[in-house]
C-alpha cells in the first residue's frame, strides 16, 4: 500500500514520447476448451494466442529499455478470462506466502482491469513467482481520493506459477517464472455491474511489473516520490503511475479465429 501512496506524492514529469503514443490494443479470442491453469503455458489454445509487445518502461521508450524480458498474452470463455504471462529472470525469488500482502515487496506480476470503461473503479491483482496474490477492488484512482478495497476477494479464482529454474537459489541462473490466471467475470459483480463480455466488447486493461534491483531492499524507507524498483509494463504511462486507468491498453474480446 505504501507504493500507492508514494505516488500521490510524486510530483513527476510525464515523457513527451508516452504522452504522444496512444494506448496499445491486444484481440483477445475466445478459446474452444478451457485452459488447464498449471503455470505451463502448454495448452494447445496458447499457442495461437499471440503474445503482446515486450513490455517497456513505465514512463515511455524514452527511458532505458527493461532488463529482462516481459510478456503476456489473454483467452477467454463464457465462464473466464485467462491471462498467462512470462517473466524472464536469472534469479527468481519470492519469500512473501501470506495472501494479500503487499506483493510488489517482492519482485511480481501485476494486472489492472478495468471491465467497465465509463465507470470510475477498477481492479487490481498481483501475484509473485511463489503463487501469492493481492487483489484489491479501488472505487477511483488514488489522485481523485480513491480508497482501496482489500475485502474483494476473486471468488473462483485460479492462478498457477512455474518456474524455469530454482526459487530462492542465487548459485544457479534460472530461465524466468510464467504464470496462468483464470478470473471468473461473475467476480467482478459485488463491486461493479460488471456483464460477461461478448464479441465486440471493449475493456480497459493493462500489465506491470515490479523489478527490484540487485542488492535493493524493497523494505528499506523511502522518500516521499522516491522509488527503487524498476516498473516494467504493457502500455506505457507516461508518469510512474499505474493509476491512470485513461493511459491503459484496450482489451478487444473477438470470436474464435
Amino acid at each position: 500500500m505504501l507504493r500507492h501512496l508514494l505516488i500521490l506524492a510524486l510530483a513527476a514529469t510525464p515523457i513527451a514520447s508516452a504522452q504522444n503514443t496512444p494506448p496499445k490494443s491486444y484481440d483477445c479470442y475466445r478459446t474452444p476448451t478451457p485452459i488447464r491453469i498449471d503455470g505451463k503455458l502448454d495448452d494447445p489454445a496458447w499457442q495461437s494466442a499471440a503474445w503482446t509487445t515486450d513490455f517497456v518502461d513505465i514512463q515511455g521508450s524514452a527511458k532505458p529499455k527493461p532488463r529482462f524480458r516481459t510478456r503476456a498474452k489473454m483467452l477467454w470463455d463464457d465462464a473466464y478470462l485467462y491471462i498467462a504471462a512470462e517473466l524472464e529472470e536469472p534469479d527468481v525469488k519470492a519469500t512473501l506466502t501470506q495472501h494479500d500482502s503487499v506483493i510488489f515487496r517482492d519482485n511480481d506480476f501485476e494486472l489492472f482491469l478495468k471491465p467497465i470503461p465509463t465507470a470510475t473503479g477498477y481492479f487490481e491483482f498481483e501475484i509473485n513467482a511463489r503463487n501469492t496474490s493481492w487483489d484489491l477492488y479501488l472505487n477511483k484512482p488514488y489522485r481523485a481520493g480513491g480508497k482501496p478495497d482489500n475485502s474483494w476477494d476473486i471468488p473462483g479464482l485460479k492462478t498457477a506459477v512455474a518456474v524455469q529454474g530454482t526459487l530462492n537459489k542465487s548459485t544457479d541462473k534460472d530461465r524466468g517464472w510464467t504464470v496462468e490466471i483464470a478470473i471468473p467475470f461473475a467476480a467482478f459483480t459485488s463491486r461493479l455491474p460488471v456483464v460477461k463480455p461478448t464479441a465486440g466488447s471493449e475493456w480497459r486493461i493493462n500489465f506491470s511489473r515490479v523489478e527490484w534491483p540487485k542488492g535493493v531492499d524493497s523494505n528499506a524507507p523511502t522518500a516521499p516520490g522516491e522509488h527503487k524498483e524498476d516498473n516494467w509494463v504493457w502500455s506505457p504511462q507516461g508518469e510512474i503511475d499505474m493509476h491512470v486507468p485513461e493511459k491503459w491498453g484496450y482489451l478487444h474480446f473477438r470470436d474464435k479465429r
